[in-house]
Order: C-alpha cells, then structure tokens, then sequence
C-alpha cells in the first residue's frame, strides 16, 4: 500500500477515532506573545508562523481532544505562581467562550464522548508542575474545582515534595508530603502527570496511586536515553496500575543526535539573555542563526513511531498515548510540524501494520478510558474526608 493510501486510511479512522493529545502549552503561548489578546492572535484563523496550534490546524489533523495546559515556568513560585496558573485557566476559558462552535469544555469522560459526537474538541486542562499549588491542598482543590484534570507532580525543577527528572535529587522521590498530594489527586479524580518527574518520583507515586496515572507528553527512554523519558521498568508498571504514557514529539527527547544540539542551541539563547524554553520571535530568530550555522538534527513521524513501537512492546496497547507539547517546543519533527500533522503519525503507524483496533486505542480510547477510571475510584473515595494535612506537619 502506497504512502498515499495510508494516509487517506488514517484520515478515514482519525474522523472515527479522533486524537485525543495529552499536552499543549497554546495558553503559554499566548500570554507571551499578546497576553491573552485573542483579538490580536485569533486561533479561530490558521496561525502558521507564529503558533504549532489554531482551531483549522486542529481540525485537519484529527484533534477530537485537548489537554491544555495551564503551565507555568518555575522561577515563578509561591503565591505567584498561583496566581499566573490562575490566569493561564482564564486563558483556556477565554478560548471555550470564543469559540464554543468548535471547543467544548469537558470534565469528565462523559463529556469527551459528548463533544465527540457533536463534533466538537474536547477541552480540558493540566496543570503542569506541583509548584503551580504552594504546597497546599487547598490550592490543589480549588484549581480541581476550576476544571483542571491533570497535574504534573514538578516541571523541570523539584518541589519541596517531588523530585524532577531535570534536577538534583531532593527527597529521593516524593517526600510524605507529596505522597499525600497523590492521595489528595485521587479522591478528588485528577489524574496524577508523572512527565518532567524523576524515575524515583515515578516509582513512589504508582507505589502511592489507587488510580491510574498518566505521562501527559513523555517517550521512551530505551529508545532515547533522555532524563524526560520513561524507564522499561517504570512502563512495565502500567498494566497492573491502569495508566497511559502519551508519547511527545519534542526532539530531544525523541532522537539521540538532538540532545546535544539543543543543549548547545538553549545555551545560545541563554548567552543572549533569554530563557532556554523561550519561543517568542526574537528567541526563534536566534535559533533559526545558530541552526544556519549549526545544522539540527531532524526528527521524522519514524522517529516518534519508534518510541511507540517500543512503548507498546512493553506496556501494552492498552497503555500508550500522543502528547505532542506543540506551542511547547521550539522544534518539532518533519511532518510533525503542527497539530494538523497527526495523520502522518497514523499514516507511519499503519506501514508497520498497526491494526485500526489498535490505533483506536492509542488516539481516543486510552485516554478516555484512563479519565472514566480515575473518576471510578473519586466516587469509591467519595467518603473520604479532604486533607489539611501540611508540608510543615508531614515533612518536618
């Protein structure tokens, strides 16, 4: 079957069983680029340019659901950080109100169904990192209380409570603290992100879970041995706990001869004044002057089919996901460009003779099924009481 066919096969089962991706940093975006102007950046129109992410591009590649991630960046803390994750909600609202023809706001699994079959984008939202609460469990309630249905245990740097991947070991994984955060997580039905945590953090928090956890936007790390990947060992866990792994498209995490490059191409922006996860226009136009100079490796959809290959191998269909991080990246692979491109991804996944069975599970049913079945184990908690417990009062 030619390349040709195979995409027109993946169009055909994405109309059907439509992506559902697990990380998109567009509210990120945003706030850097127009602080949420959706007048001056209107993602109701093709965008191509200046964003991975606009509601056509959606559409023509099959998204029937986003996880948008209200992130924000680490030397934000505190109250601060609460409340820039406050306004990155807002964001997200501001986009279902504007666009509600096509952006469903969708909580539950229940409701993904619903917008699916009006043929609507489910969106939902993901906190990404623990500092986004300030070490309270109230905060965590109330951003629970706001529609956010995932958050990651840390970002690139430790909590107090959980160690990252990208940072020097801490507590050794998830401190008392933070092994009650995973509880808290539970009762209340948001699904406990183990992306950007470190393998030990990993390991403590499915040690802790009675729910199924998700890695919102992380690959393979035998394919690519890049801190931000998950372990054989750690996707081994997976059947037994009920969670996905969402696979990302980001470069250096994906493709070996990347990691080098990119380190050298952050520093570059670093020596500049910039921060290293900087994509505003003038970040890209130093990046676009060290790549002239300094030609980047290129990831392809293979690159990406690779780390599913394996993923599935290991954990088991039932267990995998698609976490792009688009409008998170200042690189994505060829034919991976933007959100339009996931039928490439389908397209390459059928040349290795994934059945249609199989691809439906990895775009739509996993991660439905993952939300219904931590929303199953909130209601067998329901007579729990909420936690007050404290950082100071658990970890001394």
């Amino acid at each position: 079957m030619s390349t040709v066919d195979h995409l027109a096969r993946a169009r055909t089962l994405l109309a059907q069983h439509p992506v559902v991706d697990g990380h998109n940093d567009l509210p990120w975006a945003l706030r850097k680029q127009v602080r949420y102007d959706l007048d001056q950046c209107d993602v109701g129109r093709d965008q191509s340019g200046r964003l991975h992410t606009d509601i056509p591009r959606l559409r023509a590649g099959g998204v029937g659901a986003q996880f948008w991630s209200v992130y924000v960046r680490t030397d934000l803390a505190g109250d601060d950080a609460v409340s820039a994750t406050l306004e990155q909600i807002d964001c997200v609202d501001q986009m279902l109100a504007r666009y509600p023809g096509d952006l469903a706001p969708a909580l539950t699994a229940d409701d993904m169904e619903k917008a699916r079959a009006a043929g609507r984008i489910a969106s939902l939202k993901g906190a990404e990192g623990g500092h986004s609460i300030n070490n309270s469990l109230a905060t965590l309630r109330a951003l629970y209380a706001l529609g956010v249905r995932y958050m990651t245990l840390t970002h690139n740097d430790n909590t107090p409570w959980a160690d990252s991947a990208t940072d020097a070991p801490g507590v050794g994984g998830l401190s008392p603290f933070g092994h009650e955060v995973v509880r808290e997580m539970n009762r209340l039905g948001m699904l406990v992100d183990l992306s950007h945590v470190a393998a030990t953090t990993m390991r403590d928090a499915l040690s802790t879970s009675v729910a199924p956890v998700i890695f919102s936007h992380s690959s393979s790390r035998a394919i690519c041995d890049h801190a931000r990947n998950v372990p054989d060992d750690v996707l081994s866990l997976l059947p037994s706990n009920g969670g996905v792994a969402m696979a990302t498209f980001v470069p250096k995490f994906i493709l070996p001869a990347a990691v080098e490059w990119t380190a050298a191409a952050d520093e570059n922006l670093r020596a500049h004044g910039l921060h290293h996860l900087d994509t505003t226009s003038e970040a890209m136009a130093l990046h676009a002057a060290f790549e002239a100079a300094h030609p980047r490796p290129i990831a392809t959809a293979s690159t990406v089919a690779d780390h599913l290959d394996h993923m599935r191998a290991v954990a088991g269909i039932d267990h995998i996901g698609i976490g792009g991080d688009f409008d998170g990246t200042a690189f994505t692979p060829s034919g991976l460009d933007d959100v339009s491109g996931y039928p490439n991804l389908i397209a390459e996944l059928l040349s290795r003779s994934w059945s249609e069975s199989d691809l439906a599970k990895l775009t739509w049913g996993n991660a439905v099924r993952v939300l219904r079945d931590a929303e199953s184990v909130a209601e067998g908690l329901r007579g729990r009481a909420p936690s007050n417990a404290t950082r100071e009062s658990l970890d001394g």
